[in-house]
């Protein structure tokens, strides 16, 4: 699977749309993984993407949902930090979609 940025560029993705090279993320790479994931982002979408990036860059790894949840309620306050917010926000949840986009590791089990 590829995603053609609007420089000509091509990004390889994984059959389930995972970024191959982390390299590559970009926020045109995230739009258009986004777009397959069926999701418009927002604001808000972007908030938890920058915030997931960041948890992986200082810890060297994807964040956990109930951990991420607690980064984002000390940051965003509770509205902005349960799992159901999240869901509403990403339909496939943090780990299958909100990291997907976000250009991180797929986790393993995960699809």
């Amino acid at each position: 699977m590829q995603a053609v940025l609007e420089d000509g560029t091509v990004v390889e993705l994984s059959e389930a749309g995972w970024l191959e090279n982390l390299d590559e993320w970009s926020e045109e790479v995230a739009e258009k993984i986004a777009i397959n994931e069926k999701v418009e982002l927002t604001p808000e979408h972007w908030d938890i993407i920058n915030e997931a990036r960041t948890f992986f860059y200082d810890e060297g790894k994807v964040c956990d949902p109930r951990s991420f949840s607690k980064l984002m309620k000390k940051k965003y306050g509770a509205d902005r930090s349960d799992s159901k917010y999240i869901y509403r926000l990403f339909p496939y949840g943090l780990i299958k979609s909100a990291n997907k986009i976000a250009g991180l590791p797929r986790p393993k089990g995960c699809s």
